[in-house]
């Protein structure tokens, strides 16, 4: 069973990989651009990006993640349409955020939790509205704890 975090495994288990001589120098120039430790913790890292992207692209698993959007606000009743969106699939929208950049842009990140394939139908409606420049969806397999839970109807008249 794969973890959902590499540093919760309390064992580790050693493999062997070959590499072509290139790729070899490639990865250790990341291991130091970037500040990893070892060559196994840029695997790792890589590995849990890549099985994350699998379970988003082929799962059912609930995960929670953001939905990064770039957009002109001079598009008309694009605001509105974002919106709206959120409002629909109010149940897998927990919150969003945006931030008026230059030249009459807008960034707006959407905090989202649910089946993956549902959030990349929500991603995708988003991304591909009129005046959106660029957009992203970006999982992680867990999952945020309920803020307040419902109360519980009770069955009784009275």
């Amino acid at each position: 069973m794969l973890k959902d975090s590499p540093t919760e495994s309390r064992f580790v288990s050693r493999i062997s990989i070959s590499l072509p001589e290139k790729l070899l120098v490639e990865l250790d120039s990341m291991v130091g651009d970037r500040g990893f430790q070892s060559r196994s913790q840029a695997i790792i890292d890589m590995l849990h990006k890549s099985l994350m992207e699998h379970r988003r692209e082929f799962g059912q698993d609930v995960m929670v993640g953001t939905i990064t959007l770039y957009y002109k606000n001079a598009v008309p009743g694009l605001q509105k349409k974002i919106a709206d969106l959120q409002a629909v699939h109010i149940d897998e929208v927990i919150s969003s955020l945006h931030i008026h950049l230059a030249n009459n842009e807008t960034m707006e990140v959407i905090l989202v939790q649910g089946p993956a394939s549902k959030l990349q139908d929500i991603a995708d409606e988003m991304i591909t509205c009129r005046g959106v420049i660029s957009g992203k969806m970006q999982l992680i397999a867990a999952l945020i704890p309920p803020l307040h839970p419902l109360p519980e109807k009770s069955s009784k008249k009275g």
